[in-house]
């Protein structure tokens, strides 16, 4: 038990909580005259200015629930404990303070686990000093209580859902790291198993022909330097945050494989062109795979599509991958919440120093378009 409590209470604030934006401002300035229009026409409404003054005065921890939940709720818990002393113990309720289950809420979804026991606390003591003062009857309080813990559960339920899906991202890139990692090793092995080979070569031959220890050493010199070059490519992969899928092994000419992916679904069309020699493999993995990734979700996703055009084109400074399909605009996944293959695209374009992007087209269908360097120089 006391474990359980410790890990709670060690429990770290969510990362990256969301700074005020304009909804947030929106939905105050909404219910400042909300307020001041229930004091005006609530005749039942006790104590009319001050419930109104309150109401309207807490509306601006509103602003910094999510970087500064416990303050908040202190705030909020707080006025609304004194503010019946005003009121010769009368409490209030004004309905537009309903907007404190958001105060609430916030402090279980963005607050460290220290925070949320402590506002937890409060809240307690709030609730307690209201009963014993007989501000609250217990059939009120059952009401208050049942209200309060939806909102707690339901910033609960988002914290847990959204750690999931972090936890989901960090095995990704686990998982990745050690891919990355085995092709590093075999990288550099089969680099340096040619280099070892041609040094043995030089050396069996250089007594009947003295210039093959300098065509050994010109070759060895080539393929350290194609070594070093991949291998500084995967280290900075393994360095950067982010996972990228870039496997090794799977080259452009792959492509013509995607044509007889699954039996049922739109048929795939691949077209090379231009000059295709001498990428880094690196390069080529990431069009195979985004390419991959691009027909596979035209496939699940593109409605009433019968035909998906993948098509590659090179020139001397970069390589650039077209997919599109004929589906339905209208009915395809929306850009605006892309999913871990969109995001994983991104990803592997970036890394190598190119773009992606993804998207519906004007008139029918949906397109992604990749373009990267020659070069594979990660940004």
């Amino acid at each position: 038990m006391s474990g359980l409590l410790r890990s709670v209470w060690n429990e770290p604030r969510p990362p990256d909580p969301p700074s005020r934006v304009w909804r947030d401002w929106v939905l105050v300035g909404v219910l400042v005259p909300v307020a001041i229009l229930e004091g005006v026409l609530r005749p039942d409404l006790p104590w009319r200015a001050v419930s109104v003054i309150v109401t309207v005065g807490l509306t601006p921890t509103l602003l910094w629930r999510r970087t500064r939940p416990l303050p908040m709720v202190a705030i909020v818990c707080g006025v609304t404990s004194l503010a019946p002393l005003l009121t010769d113990g009368v409490p209030l309720e004004t309905y537009t303070m309903v907007y404190l289950l958001v105060v609430f809420y916030a402090l279980f979804r963005w607050g460290s686990g220290r925070e949320v026991a402590i506002g937890l606390t409060l809240m307690i003591v709030m609730v307690s000093l209201s009963l014993l003062f007989g501000r609250l009857t217990p059939g009120d309080m059952v009401g208050a209580f049942a209200v309060t813990s939806s909102a707690v559960a339901l910033g609960g339920a988002f914290r847990y859902r959204a750690g999931a899906r972090t936890r989901e991202l960090e095995q990704i890139k686990l998982l990745e790291r050690e891919r990355l990692a085995r092709d590093l090793h075999d990288t550099v092995a089969h680099h340096v198993s040619a280099m070892a080979i041609r040094a043995q070569a030089g050396i069996a031959t250089s007594a009947s022909r003295p210039d093959a220890a300098t065509e050994a050493l010109h070759v060895i010199e080539a393929e350290a330097a194609r070594a070093l070059d991949e291998m500084r490519a995967m280290v900075r992969l393994l360095r950067r945050d982010e996972s990228a899928e870039l496997e090794p092994g799977r080259r452009i000419a792959d492509l013509e494989q995607l044509t007889g992916r699954g039996r049922s679904g739109p048929s795939v069309d691949v077209e090379i062109s231009g000059d295709l020699g001498d990428l880094p493999p690196s390069v080529e993995a990431a069009i195979y795979r985004i390419a991959q990734e691009s027909v596979t979700n035209a496939r699940r996703h593109a409605r009433h599509a019968t035909r998906v055009e993948v098509r590659v084109t090179a020139d001397d400074t970069s390589v650039r991958l077209r997919v599109s399909d004929d589906g339905d605009s209208g009915l395809i996944r929306p850009a605006a919440s892309p999913g871990y293959g969109l995001i994983g695209m991104i990803e592997r374009a970036d890394l190598l120093g190119g773009t992606c992007e993804a998207g519906p087209d004007s008139d029918r269908g949906w397109t992604v378009t990749a373009v990267l360097p020659r070069t594979g120089a990660a940004t």
